[in-house]
């Protein structure tokens, strides 16, 4: 196993860390039971990983139940990351960002999980209807308390994150040092803006569902559709993504695997473990061998020649501003050759199409 620093802590975690969705019966997510948890959770342990992530929501606390008892004597050993926000029942009040509902979940799941304490708490998602200074304070309060020891965000916006990071600052309450986001080949929207404001104030990528919901496995094409049973056909497309392109990069893992001797879902993994600013990859599986062939992903050194293919396959183009920003800075501004000149080796990754080229006299 290889291990990196989660976010701006000193905390160091596994390149892949264990996510939890499939343990517990009440989400179409794989449905393992107490047995199947334990095996799942020992061997993780035995293969080096020491970062495993859950949520209150997931099975409706039963996940968190299923990992509790299956940490008995091994809490110490982890990093151990949870989740609050969405609904646990029909209560209009059990559900949000509020501060009733921080510390009424934080509880419910120290309960749960057996523990004192909660490495990295996180809030699942944005709320719109609570004040953001309600939100950040409950968290503060929660690592002051010694309850939770960082804070973690996770489905924001990036303007929604820099304004609670800006927020932190001013005030000075514990600021959140990592963001828990969607991001796989067939899912490189966080790079349009997300990416950069991470990379720029040094918060952690905790990557969930990197292989899109198991399509990335390559276990499926347009002659093959998902199996009764799978977790893709149960589920369903967990994340929105183009199908027919979707396809074209299975055919690029597929064809990189063949040359290097491994999976696709392995040569998934690499490519994302490959990105910047990527504390962990949460890795799933409902069966020993998946996660076994996940894991050894952290060993696979994708050539330059791997990663143009799986970058230009994958590609979907630079949205607005970005382009410009990039442009601006890279094509139009002469100091980025000078401060970064391994960038135009190749002509550099923009050309200024403001003046016009005149062609040579011969």
């Amino acid at each position: 196993m290889k291990y990196r620093k989660l976010g701006n802590s000193g905390l160091i975690v596994s390149e892949v860390g264990l996510g939890t969705m499939q343990f517990g019966e009440a989400m179409q997510m794989g449905g393992l039971g107490q047995k199947e948890t334990n095996e799942m959770v020992d061997f993780a342990l035995d293969h080096g990983i020491n970062y495993i992530d859950t949520a209150d929501v997931y099975s409706l606390g039963e996940s968190e139940e299923l990992l509790g008892n299956a940490l008995k004597g091994k809490r110490e050993d982890i990093v151990l990351s949870t989740k609050c926000r969405l609904p646990m029942d029909d209560n209009i009040n059990h559900s949000g960002a509020t501060r009733v509902n921080i510390m009424r979940e934080v509880e419910a799941s120290l309960k749960r999980l057996q523990t004192d304490y909660i490495d990295l708490y996180q809030m699942h998602s944005w709320d719109p209807y609570t004040p953001l200074e309600e939100t950040l304070r409950a968290l503060d309060d929660l690592v002051r308390q010694g309850k939770v020891r960082y804070i973690g965000l996770s489905n924001y916006m990036a303007w929604q994150a820099a304004t609670a990071l800006g927020l932190q600052e001013r005030q000075g309450l514990e600021k959140y040092i990592t963001a828990q986001m969607y991001y796989s080949l067939v899912g490189r929207d966080l790079e349009d803006d997300f990416m950069s404001f991470a990379n720029y104030h040094n918060i952690g990528i905790i990557v969930w569902s990197p292989l899109a919901g198991g399509f990335l496995t390559g276990k499926y094409d347009r002659d093959n559709p998902p199996p009764e049973g799978s977790r893709f056909a149960e589920a369903g497309q967990f994340v929105p993504f183009d199908i027919d392109k979707g396809f074209e990069i299975v055919n690029a893992l597929k064809s990189i695997g063949k040359r290097h001797g491994v999976s696709p879902a392995r040569v998934a993994l690499a490519w994302t473990l490959s990105r910047d600013n990527i504390s962990s990859v949460l890795i799933a599986a409902r069966k020993l061998e998946h996660l076994e062939d996940n894991i050894k992903a952290v060993d696979l050194e994708l050539s330059d020649e791997d990663i143009k293919q799986l970058d230009e396959v994958s590609d979907t183009g630079i949205p607005y501003p970005r382009w410009m920003v990039l442009q601006q800075a890279q094509a139009e501004d002469p100091r980025a050759r000078t401060l970064k000149p391994e960038k135009f080796e190749d002509g550099g990754p923009w050309e200024d199409l403001r003046v016009k080229k005149m062609p040579l006299e011969e």
